[in-house]
C-alpha cells in the first residue's frame, strides 16, 4: 500500500483592498491607477466601478454614472466572496452613490482611505454640486483616512488655505466633519518643497520632499490613496502606510514614461526603491529643510556592533577586537549613571574605539564620547543641535517608515532599522519586520544601516545581503558560554564577507 504524498502549505492569502471609484479610459487615474497600485505593493485589488468616463491624457470628454443599484450589486458581491482589509473610495459623482456606499460602510468596521476625487485634471467637475452635504454629513464620519488636496480641502470647508498656518487649521476643521484623521496633499501647491499634512488629531506631522520638475502628475491622488490602503492591508499603521503612499508617488513621478499628448500618468510596477523616494517628517514649527548633519561613523566598516551594560564589558570586547560597542545602561540613575558612562567613555578614547552612549545625551556630550544613539522617543529632548556643533556621531533607532522618514531629517551618523527578529534581549510593542521588510525599508535609506533585534552570527549573513551595514548584537554575545570564541566566529564572518 503507498501512503499519500504529504501536503505541502500554501502561500499565504493575499491582503484584498477594494476600489470604489470611477474608471479612466487612459489608464491613468481612478479604477486603473488603483489596481495597479494594489498590484505593486502585494495586495489583491477588487473595483466596484461608480462611473465610466471617456478622457484622455488631454481632455475629459463624457462620463456616465453607474446606477446606484449597480453600485450595491458589486459592494454585496465583493463582500460575500472577497472581504477586503481596507477599502479605497475616489470618485463617487452622485448624491444617490454616495448614500448607496455610506449605507454599506455604516455596518462595517473596515478600514477607509477616501479621496474626494471633485475635479478632473484635465478639467471638469467629478462630484454634482448637490452632492457636497451628502458627502460631508453622509460619509466622512464613516472614513478613517480623508486625503484631500489643497483645492478640494478648500471647497469641503469653503475658504481657500494658502499658508502653513491655514493648512493646519483646515486639517483640525476638516477633522470635525468626522474622519478619524486628514491628509491635506500639497503636490499642487508652489516652492520647493511638496509638502502633506496629516493628522489625526493627536499627533501632526509635515511630509516634505524636493518637488519634482515633471508634469507626469495625472492620477497622482488616486495612486497615492491607493498606496495607503495597501500598505495598511500590509499591516503597517496609517503614518507609515501615507509614508509609504508618498514614496511610491515619488518613485512613480521619478519613472513615469511618456504617454499621449497631455498630462502624462505615473509609473507604477514596484515598491519605492531609492532614497530620493523616501520623504522626511517635520513636526509642525519646525524648520522643513534638513538643518543638521552629523559626522560619518567612522572610517572602518560598521561591521559587529556589541550592546552592553557596563564599562566591563567594553573592556572585555575590546582586549578581544571590537572596535564599536554601545553602553546601554537602563538600570542605573545618579552617580552611578554618570560613573559607567564616564569610564565607558575614557575606556574607549584609550583604545581608540568607536563608543556610543544610549539615551544620555548631556552626560555624552558632557564627557566628551564618540557618539550617542538615541530612540525616537527621546528626540524631543534631545539637543540635537549641541551634539552636532560638538562633533558627536549620531545614531537613531527606527521601526518603519514613519520613523526612517524622521529619522531621515536629523540626518544622523546611522540609522538602527529593526527589530528584525524576535528578541530574548528585550521586549518590543511592534511586531518583527522579518528580511522581505527590512530589504524594503533598506533600499530608501542612504545613510549606514545598523540591523537589531535576534541576531546570531548564524543569521547574519543573511542579514548583510539584506542590505545591513553594521549588526547590533546583545544576547549573542551577552549569553555565550565562550566570548571569546563567539567574537572570533564573528571576526571569521566579517574576513568572509
Amino acid at each position: 500500500m503507498t501512503s499519500e504524498p504529504a501536503s505541502l502549505p500554501g502561500p499565504a492569502p493575499l491582503p484584498i483592498v477594494w476600489t470604489i471609484a470611477g474608471s479612466d479610459s487612459g489608464g491613468g487615474a481612478g479604477i486603473q491607477a488603483d489596481l495597479k497600485t494594489f498590484q505593486a505593493l502585494g495586495v489583491h485589488g477588487c473595483s466596484v466601478i461608480t462611473a465610466l468616463t471617456a478622457q484622455n491624457t488631454q481632455r475629459m470628454v463624457r462620463i456616465e454614472h453607474t446606477a446606484p443599484g449597480m453600485i450595491e450589486a458589486q459592494l454585496l458581491a465583493l463582500q460575500e466572496d472577497l472581504p477586503p482589509a481596507a477599502i479605497k473610495i475616489g470618485m463617487l459623482g452622485s448624491a444617490a452613490a454616495i448614500q448607496v456606499v455610506a449605507g454599506f460602510l455604516q455596518q462595517r468596521d473596515t478600514y477607509v482611505v477616501c479621496d474626494p476625487v471633485m475635479m478632473a485634471t484635465q478639467g471638469g467637475s467629478l462630484l454634482d454640486p448637490g452632492a457636497y452635504s451628502t458627502f460631508r454629513e453622509g460619509l466622512l464620519p464613516r472614513v478613517d483616512l480623508l486625503t484631500p488636496n489643497l483645492a478640494e480641502a478648500g471647497s469641503l470647508l469653503g475658504l481657500v488655505m494658502d499658508t502653513v498656518a491655514e493648512v493646519e487649521q483646515g486639517a483640525r476643521d476638516l477633522l470635525a466633519l468626522g474622519p478619524k484623521s486628514v491628509l491635506i496633499k500639497g503636490g499642487h501647491g508652489h516652492g520647493p518643497l511638496s509638502r502633506d499634512y496629516w493628522t489625526d488629531g493627536r499627533r501632526a506631522f509635515w511630509i516634505n520632499s524636493p518637488r519634482l520638475a515633471t508634469s507626469s502628475t495625472h492620477g497622482g491622488g488616486c495612486t497615492l490613496s491607493a498606496a495607503i490602503a495597501a500598505g495598511w492591508a500590509n499591516g503597517l499603521t496609517e503614518l507609515d502606510a501615507v509614508v509609504l503612499g508618498k514614496a511610491y508617488i515619488n518613485h512613480g513621478l521619478r519613472h513615469a514614461q511618456p504617454v499621449g499628448h497631455g498630462r502624462n500618468p505615473l509609473a507604477h510596477g514596484t515598491w519605492p526603491d531609492h532614497p530620493a523616494d523616501l520623504p522626511w517628517l517635520a513636526l509642525p514649527g519646525e524648520e522643513a529643510f534638513q538643518t543638521l548633519e552629523f559626522p560619518n561613523p567612522g572610517k572602518l566598516p560598521l561591521g559587529l556592533y556589541p550592546v552592553v551594560d557596563r564599562a566591563s564589558w567594553i573592556e572585555r570586547l575590546l582586549a578581544l577586537g571590537v572596535d564599536l560597542i554601545q553602553l546601554r545602561a537602563k538600570d542605573l540613575t545618579g552617580p552611578a549613571l554618570e560613573a559607567e558612562v564616564r569610564q565607558a567613555i575614557e575606556v574607549g578614547r584609550r583604545a581608540g574605539a568607536r563608543v556610543y552612549i544610549n539615551d544620555h545625551w548631556e552626560l555624552a556630550l558632557r564627557h566628551g564620547a564618540y557618539g550617542v544613539h538615541l530612540g525616537q522617543d527621546d528626540l524631543p529632548a534631545a539637543d540635537l543641535a549641541a551634539l552636532a556643533q560638538a562633533g558627536l556621531r549620531l545614531g537613531l533607532s527606527a521601526h518603519g517608515y514613519a520613523e526612517v522618514a524622521r529619522a531621515h531629517k536629523m540626518r544622523p551618523s546611522y540609522i538602527a532599522l529593526g527589530t528584525l527578529f524576535e528578541s530574548p534581549s528585550k521586549t518590543f510593542a511592534h511586531q518583527p519586520l522579518g528580511l522581505p521588510a527590512f530589504t524594503r525599508l533598506r533600499k530608501l535609506i542612504a545613510e549606514p544601516v545598523v540591523a537589531i533585534g535576534g541576531i546570531t552570527v548564524e543569521r547574519a549573513p543573511d542579514v548583510l545581503r539584506a542590505g545591513a551595514d553594521g549588526l547590533a548584537v546583545i544576547s549573542d554575545l551577552t549569553r555565550a558560554a565562550d566570548l571569546g570564541g563567539r567574537v572570533k566566529q564573528w571576526q571569521s564572518l566579517w574576513r568572509s564577507t
